[in-house]
């Protein structure tokens, strides 16, 4: 739970700043502005995908953020009248999103709260911005609002304005953006719609995924994967040990008994099962505390977040939690299953205890 709620919290984070799919102009350019696209095309117009939910576009501009007092590298990343302002949302801490509705494009943009801080800003200030191309322009702009994600990706560089800035900067129409940010109803669909959409574009575009984008992030949800497997493969076999061990000091305090139960004619597989029964009535009753305690701590800090953690290392401020009832089933059964199979490896010594010797056993 605390795993896939790291993922989906960070994965949240990154989707709201970027698509699960982008689609640029071809260029060998690396550089942060990308040539021109109309979103008049066919594939922004009419996605060609039933998995696409939703197409943005979007286009960006590196610059230097001046104040009074000091100046700071960015990078503006222009957002458009469809930008997805409820993903967005959660990231806000205070202010709201540029008016993008006006005849001109909007004299106000978003920074991050680490921006904020460094530059001494806050929601009501103005900053200047300086765009260096051929020739130095500069913009006095309002701050908005300010967002904070924990990511340095986002919070050491990039700021939201209105697209129709950088359409004005760069000369471009009023249909022109950098490029576009592909939305999908399942992200576990990317690599197959990915490939759809290599079919559907035109020759002169080219793809771009998020794995690809932050393949840092990808690697990390790999590994921390890779741990939670091992930590469950260490709980189950510890959970084995211990119901095969209580078993095995169960039928050793119980030899007399059993011996006593052989010679009025009871069958080895008839008290077999009469240990058996008891080590899973033991299983199942930690199980079920196990699982009422796990759950009741998981429901207390989803709601009320009483374990924090540190931002700049975890890239959240409190342990998550993400409640998913497949895997919380699977396990268990998984755990009853491997349980039965253990409980037959001590109960098969009773086999082998005679009456008169357990009878004197002492």
């Amino acid at each position: 739970m605390i795993f896939r709620g790291f993922k989906e919290e960070i994965l949240q984070k990154i989707f709201s700043f970027t698509g699960h799919i982008e689609v640029v102009k071809y260029d060998s350019n690396n550089s942060y502005e990308n040539l021109p696209l109309s979103v008049e095309r066919p594939l922004y117009q009419n996605p060609p995908l039933s998995e696409i939910a939703h197409i943005q576009g979007y286009s960006q501009k590196p610059a230097l953020l001046r104040t009074s007092e000091d100046v700071m590298g960015i990078l503006v990343k222009g957002i458009t009248k469809n930008f997805d302002s409820l993903r967005f949302k959660p990231n806000m801490v205070t202010g709201k999103l540029p008016r993008l509705t006006g005849k001109n494009y909007a004299k106000e943009i978003i920074i991050s709260q680490h921006i904020a801080d460094k530059l001494h800003l806050k929601v009501g200030d103005e900053a200047v911005i300086f765009f260096i191309q051929n020739r130095i322009r500069a913009r006095k702009m309002t701050i908005s609002g300010i967002y904070q994600t924990g990511i340095e990706d986002f919070d050491h560089l990039l700021i939201f304005a209105d697209n129709r800035l950088i359409q004005r900067l760069n000369n471009w129409g009023d249909s022109l953006v950098g490029g576009y940010e592909v939305y999908l109803h399942d992200f576990d669909l990317l690599d197959v719609a990915t490939k759809e959409m290599l079919e559907y574009i035109d020759y002169d575009m080219q793809l771009g995924t998020v794995k690809d984008e932050f393949v840092h992030f990808f690697d990390w949800f790999t590994m921390l994967n890779r741990n939670v497997y091992v930590i469950l493969g260490v709980i189950l076999v510890v959970a084995c040990f211990n119901t095969a061990s209580i078993l095995l000091i169960l039928v050793m305090e119980r030899t007399q008994m059993i011996g006593v139960l052989k010679a009025l004619g009871a069958t080895n597989r008839q008290i077999k099962k009469i240990f058996i029964f008891n080590g899973l009535r033991m299983a199942l009753k930690g199980i079920f505390w196990g699982n009422t305690l796990g759950l009741g701590f998981g429901f207390i800090q989803k709601e009320f977040h009483i374990l924090p953690l540190n931002p700049e290392y975890y890239y959240i401020s409190f342990v998550p939690i993400s409640w998913d009832w497949e895997a919380v089933i699977g396990v268990n059964i998984l755990l009853v299953f491997v349980i039965a199979l253990v409980t037959f490896v001590p109960v098969t010594i009773i086999s082998r205890i005679t009456p008169i010797k357990s009878i004197r056993f002492n």
